[in-house]
């Protein structure tokens, strides 16, 4: 069997483990952060959305960042086992916290 090599799509609701707020599917993207306090689950391993991860850590936001392609990403870090990974701003993101992890990793 060929292993996939780009991302899984998944677009579904979930109440996020940090905040505890319904978090809604996206619009016209797919979500995989809380756009209340932006904290994401530890759930994909090497691929986004092949939930195939043991370990289910909380991922904290810890900076925003340019990418190639000129998008802003948020990079968060498991609290579990430290993995690091980016995800694509979304357009419901909470901007005042955007602003807060901006400011506070740029000291």
């Amino acid at each position: 069997m060929q292993q996939r090599k780009n991302f899984i799509p998944i677009n579904e609701s979930f109440v996020c483990d940090n905040c505890h707020k319904q978090v809604p599917k996206a619009q016209g993207t797919f979500r995989n952060h809380c756009p209340f306090c932006l904290y994401s689950k530890h759930v994909d391993d090497t691929l986004p959305g092949d939930r195939l991860s043991n370990c289910g850590g909380l991922m904290k936001p810890i900076r925003i960042e340019k990418d190639t392609k000129r998008e802003w990403m948020i990079v968060h870090q498991c609290l579990k086992c430290q993995k690091i990974s980016r995800n694509r701003i979304a357009t419901d993101d909470d901007k005042k916290k955007l602003a807060k992890i901006n400011e506070s990793s740029s000291v």
